[in-house]
């Protein structure tokens, strides 16, 4: 228990922050575990439908400085909203989030027998309630750096009343939901026009669960009105489909900002680095970069790397040159391969300011048949 607070407490290594491809490579590989647990359990009427597929999509929304989710997560915990059998909040919690799973008992698909046997095999320490989005509320906890929200949304009588809530307590919510472009029974393409649409108790797939169905428009009206920025956007399925074409429905996959609270940028990586290799380094390109935080850097930046041998043989010694904000921090040589640090000071007014701390080589390997990325340097840590 101590190990595991210390854990909590004890600031990660920029290294460590996951990349979203990286998430997602993690996931398929838990998912292997899942499928085991599962299979040792199959009196539970399991849950059908694939979550770490849905997570895989995040490859395709999330852009720029957001590929790093852990960046928007803050160290805060996560509140994984419909959570299902829990598959999401699992291997969040093994990639070290704290994580509150929740889910209506009545509407969920075992009646939440899922999300508790996995609970109990896993010996995770994943909050977990059942709790009625459509009746008298209170979202538990105090504040969440995520919120995930997917395929909830058409689920809920009073949708508008449930983000304005969630907006209050969520920085950041991954949403996804279904979406409607052609007027039942009509071809009139409302797709750019603010509406919603009810269905009846056999509208959708005869589940009587499903209530407002939203148009593209309609469904960001209802966002900026419930206090959410959307950061990225992104819709799946046939766009030509109608709203009784389940099997070609589209869906839309959205990142949102919550506007009730201060955006802050967040230490961490940028671009120009390479996946995490043995969770010990990671090769970077030609250009690489890293924000950091009003205050999180004192007054200097070190970083330790290594040119390896055959990269020098090939292309000489390399001189690496760092910018902070645009203003230069020096210009440093290698031409050995044994370990090196680099140690930056930050200009003098600038630590309480958000930090771009930008390094560009004057060389590097090109992308080649044994390996299809630019590589720089592999660095092995850094110090702010």
């Amino acid at each position: 228990m101590v190990t595991r607070i210390r854990a909590r407490l004890r600031r990660p290594s920029l290294l460590h922050d996951l990349e979203i491809t990286e998430m997602i490579e993690r996931a398929v590989a838990f998912e292997e575990e899942l499928q085991r647990v599962k299979a040792a359990n199959a009196q539970v009427n399991w849950y059908p439908y694939d979550s770490i597929g849905t997570f895989s999509l995040l490859n395709d929304l999330l852009t720029a400085e957001r590929r790093f989710p852990f960046a928007l997560i803050g160290g805060e915990p996560v509140l994984d909203i419909g959570c299902g059998d829990g598959v999401l909040s699992f291997l969040l919690e093994r990639l070290g989030c704290d994580v509150c799973a929740i889910d209506n008992v009545q509407t969920n698909y075992n009646g939440m027998r899922g999300v508790n046997e996995l609970r109990r095999a896993l010996g995770s320490s994943v909050k977990v309630q059942a709790l009625d989005l459509d009746s008298e509320f209170r979202l538990p906890g105090r504040t969440y750096g995520l919120a995930l929200f997917f395929g909830v949304l058409y689920h809920l009588k009073n949708p508008f009343l449930v983000l304005e809530n969630l907006a209050r307590k969520a920085r950041y919510c991954l949403l996804s939901t279904k979406l409607f472009r052609y007027l039942p029974g009509t071809s009139m393409d409302v797709r750019d026009t603010p509406v919603s649409y009810l269905v009846g108790a056999s509208g959708l797939n005869s589940d009587d669960t499903n209530y407002w169905v939203f148009s593209e428009t309609g469904l960001r009206v209802l966002l900026e009105r419930t206090g959410w920025e959307v950061c990225d956007w992104m819709i799946v399925g046939d766009p030509e489909a109608s709203q009784s074409d389940v099997e070609r429905d589209q869906r839309v996959f959205c990142l949102l900002r919550s506007r009730a609270f201060p955006e802050v940028r967040p230490t961490q990586l940028l671009q120009g680095w390479h996946r995490l290799e043995n969770d010990a380094w990671r090769w970077t390109a030609k250009r690489f970069s890293l924000a950091i935080a009003a205050g999180d850097c004192r007054d200097s930046l070190t970083m330790e790397f290594v040119a390896p041998e055959f990269l020098l043989s090939k292309l000489g010694p390399i001189t690496i040159t760092a910018t902070c904000n645009g203003l230069p921090l020096g210009k440093q040589t290698i031409s050995d391969a044994r370990d090196h640090l680099s140690r930056h000071t930050i200009p003098a007014g600038l630590t309480n300011k958000n930090l771009v701390v930008e390094f560009e080589l004057d060389k590097a390997l090109a992308p080649d048949a044994s390996d299809g990325r630019e590589r720089g340097i592999i660095v092995r840590a850094i110090d702010l």
